[in-house]
């Protein structure tokens, strides 16, 4: 098991969050074949019910809300970066959203911010003053689980039945952002 280092994160006070991936968190993934993919431009992305009103009781009990989203189409030539950053603009002006983490590299680059890796969870960490062993990651894919317990967060597993790999264990499972966002409020 990997051992999590602090030592350059302020575990030790600071703000609570709730990290959410985007693709099936907070807008609908489109899933072929079993497999969930993103929207591929601005007409395609629809914010899934019960959103909304999820991010705003969130908001409501005190936590910053961070999207921290692997993108690596943008690696494999599927998608522009500028396309990435308008969904994330739309979605920034309909949504309480206090900052987006984004990994545009694909596996194969070998960086630490690629979830399962916890890279983008410590920048956010580092960047806003988070204290990650009282925040929270919510995700419907393992990598999100995985980063999420890397960085020494509760963990959401917002489970739609992928056709893939599956998270080893988590601290909730559920079927929706608002059901997690109850579990969360419940148990800060």
């Amino acid at each position: 098991m990997r051992q999590t280092d602090f030592s350059n994160v302020n575990v030790g006070g600071g703000r609570r969050a709730v990290f959410l991936d985007r693709d099936g968190v907070i807008n609908k993934a489109f899933v072929l074949q079993g497999k969930p993919y993103p929207p591929k431009n601005l007409t395609e992305v629809s914010v899934l019910p019960g959103v909304a009103e999820a991010l705003s009781q969130l908001k409501a009990a005190g936590f910053l809300l961070i999207v921290v989203t692997n993108q690596p189409d943008v690696a494999r030539g599927n998608q522009s970066r500028s396309m990435v950053e308008a969904i994330h603009e739309q979605l920034g002006r309909q949504l309480p959203l206090d900052d987006f983490c984004i990994c545009f590299h694909d596996t194969a680059d070998g960086c630490d911010c690629r979830k399962p890796g916890w890279g983008l969870l410590r920048q956010a960490a580092q960047d806003h003053n988070i204290y990650l062993l009282q925040s929270f990651m919510v995700g419907d894919r393992w990598r999100d689980i995985a980063a999420g317990q890397a960085a020494g967060c509760r963990t959401i597993f917002i489970d739609y039945g992928y056709d893939e790999e599956q998270p080893k264990s988590w601290d909730w499972r559920t079927t929706s952002l608002l059901e997690a966002a109850h579990f969360i409020i419940n148990h800060q």
